[in-house]
């Protein structure tokens, strides 16, 4: 049971993968590091925790110092941790690499996060108040990380959440052996001391709600996520589950009775809420095949994830293409494919899977998971602004084509890998941008309504 546990309302034990550092382990470990001037991990941080410093603070016995100095980076430490590919960034760039092997900085970031939310579990205060008022729309990592970073700078926030739980994926869509949801929970709670309101199953669903809360707010931020898994648009698609909501389900302990008492699952696709989901399946004792149309050098999921799931015991079916889900009456009882091979690289710069004639075969099945990705945006729930390739259009500072609208995570991520840390980086970016703007004296009324007005009809 690590710290988390000890605190109220966490009801739960937390089973983690990864068993937590004693006191004296973490110490043995942070003695390991060469606290390096410019350090490369640092440098590969999108959040810039001073990676050096919060590791010699746990040397020095400084644990509480040492989670201060995390979250004075990233407000979401305890959950970036945990979920984090440091493989490919902190511990990937680590020096050590080349002569031993690189510090475990997640495992020495989550006992200094954990320790500071035992002792310290209100480690910041709201600033003084400015008068200003900001909408954050979704309460993911990025709009946490927002709504955190301008409630310090004395804006009264307003999260509006559509789940009935607030969090985003850090709640709903992260296996708990990777993140127990009292950890997602805890943070939010977290933000919600500073004074943060937080609003769930309120959703901005229109253009026209979005123009309603400009005359209530001073700026918005936009921080919705993406949609539910698309469908795979083959005959007996109807009969498959969504990735994310597989991933909840037991997230929340709550899972389909059918689903639980699959004997085996196919789950289409091979990113890493592709490995999540098989890992539910495997876990419950299913037999368990990821079926994915191109090599596992193609795949999504990152390496280390693949690995991870290879020891789980998970089948992979590699150049194999779903075309049709068998069932009998209501119930699954297979998956027909055909085998694929590489051709010219697409548009992602992948060699392009094609068919090969004559090569149908059946694997048999009672459940097919998908897990291929998420719906973009559209001109149906664009909230009237510009997109970029299927995902809301922002500029450098993460300013939308609406003025006083600001947007990011997953939302905005037409360039580059979707991950938490990400996610937290563009809440802080776009929390500095909206202060800036904020504290400019500029008209925040010009469009619909004023803060004045907006603070009257609160």
């Amino acid at each position: 049971m690590t710290d988390l546990a000890d605190r109220p309302g966490l009801a739960t034990p937390l089973a983690e993968h990864l068993a937590p550092y004693s006191a004296n382990e973490a110490v043995m470990e942070a003695e390991r590091c060469l606290y390096c001037f410019d350090a490369p991990c640092m440098h590969a941080c999108p959040t810039h925790i001073d990676i050096p410093a919060f590791i010699r603070k746990i040397a020095s016995g400084n644990v509480r110092g040492s989670g201060m100095t995390i979250l004075d980076s990233n407000l979401l430490g305890a959950t970036c941790a945990r979920v984090c590919p440091v493989e490919e960034l902190c511990e990937g760039a680590c020096v050590l690499n080349h002569a031993d092997k690189p510090i475990t900085i997640g495992r020495l970031q989550r006992y200094a996060t954990d320790h500071l939310a035992r002792v310290a579990p209100d480690p910041y205060a709201a600033g003084p108040a400015t008068g200003r008022r900001v909408l954050v729309v979704g309460s993911g990592p990025a709009g946490l990380s927002a709504a955190g970073e301008l409630a310090k700078c004395g804006h009264a926030v307003t999260i509006w959440e559509r789940g009935e739980l607030a969090g985003g994926l850090s709640t709903y869509g992260i296996i708990p052996l990777r993140e127990p949801i009292e950890v997602a929970l805890g943070e939010v709670a977290m933000i919600e001391r500073l004074g943060v309101e937080v609003m769930t199953e309120t959703a901005l669903a229109e253009p026209a709600a979005l123009d309603a809360a400009l005359g209530d707010f001073d700026a918005v931020f936009l921080a919705t996520g993406l949609g539910a898994v698309p469908r795979m648009d083959v005959a007996g698609d109807e009969h498959t589950r969504d990735g994310l909501v597989y991933i909840a389900q037991a997230k929340l302990n709550q899972p389909d009775p059918a689903d639980a008492a699959a004997k085996h699952v196919v789950v289409i696709g091979a990113g890493n809420t592709a490995i999540d989901a098989a890992t539910v399946a495997v876990r419950r004792g299913a037999k368990t095949t990821i079926v994915y149309r191109r090599t596992a050098a193609e795949m999504p999921a990152y390496q280390h994830e693949y690995e991870f799931a290879l020891r789980e015991g998970i089948d992979f079916s590699f150049l194999t293409q779903p075309v049709e889900v068998l069932t009998d009456g209501e119930r699954v009882v297979g998956i027909r494919c055909v085998a694929m091979q590489l051709g010219e690289p697409d548009a992602s710069g992948r060699r392009r899977p094609e068919p090969i004639e004559g090569s149908e075969s059946v694997i048999a099945c009672d459940l097919v998971v998908r897990a291929i990705g998420q719906d973009g945006y559209t001109g149906d729930s664009d909230f009237g602004l510009a997109l970029e390739r299927g995902y809301l259009g922002v500029d450098a500072e993460l300013r939308t084509s609406r003025d006083r609208v600001w947007a990011g995570g997953d939302a905005i991520r037409a360039r580059g890998a979707a991950s938490t840390v990400m996610a937290v980086q563009d809440g802080k970016k776009a929390a500095a941008a909206i202060d800036r703007f904020l504290q400019s004296g500029s008209d925040t009324g010009s469009e619909s309504g004023s803060a004045t007005r907006g603070a009257d009809h609160g």
